[in-house]
């Protein structure tokens, strides 16, 4: 922590603005090192400076792409069973499989250390498709039980896609800690 001390006598107003300007220097070096070690960037080089860490997501996207995919799914199985309309298994049910697929393909990919960047290009594309079909529908018709419920998941898929893609992709693996037991 850096040490703030305040002069014994301030003997004029230059001498008043120095200790300003060194009160200032130390909040901001402060400051610096409490958001380095809140970031998780505690160590330190030689030369005094940070030592870089990759920017990534909170949580990784596959954790919403594979509810979002199933949802998706099981909504377009669920409308044609109960009114028999194609439609709905045409639309609902392969894009939500088309969603479902890649986002376990991604898990996997994410999961050997690999970036699953196309799948969430993919994913963003396929989730406007649906964002579309659902606000035409709704527009044709004014029904707004399923469409308005589909907008609203698309949209909030499509804000959350950007913001993995603005947050610099999926965090990486935790690699498990290597317990070495001794064998007596």
């Amino acid at each position: 922590m850096w040490a703030l001390r305040k002069p014994k006598a301030v003997p004029d107003m230059a001498m008043h603005h120095v200790y300003t300007w060194m009160v200032t220097i130390n909040l901001y070096r402060y400051m610096e090192d409490k958001s380095a070690q809140s970031m998780g960037m505690e160590g330190y080089e030689e030369q005094g400076e940070i030592a870089p860490q990759k920017r990534a997501a909170m949580i990784p996207d596959f954790c919403l792409r594979i509810p979002y995919g199933g949802l998706i799914f099981g909504g377009g199985l669920f409308g044609f069973v109960f009114s028999r309309n194609l439609l709905a298994l045409k639309t609902n049910a392969i894009i939500g499989g088309a969603l479902l697929a890649p986002s376990t393909m991604s898990l996997k990919v994410w999961r050997s250390g690999k970036s699953s960047f196309p799948f969430i290009l993919g994913q963003i594309a396929l989730s406007t498709t649906l964002l579309w079909k659902h606000f035409h529908t709704y527009m044709l018709t004014k029904k707004g039980f399923p469409a308005l419920f589909y907008i609203l998941i698309s949209a909030s898929m499509l804000g959350f896609y950007s913001y993995v893609i603005l947050a610099g992709g999926n965090p990486p693996p935790k690699k498990p800690k290597s317990a070495k037991y001794s064998t007596a």
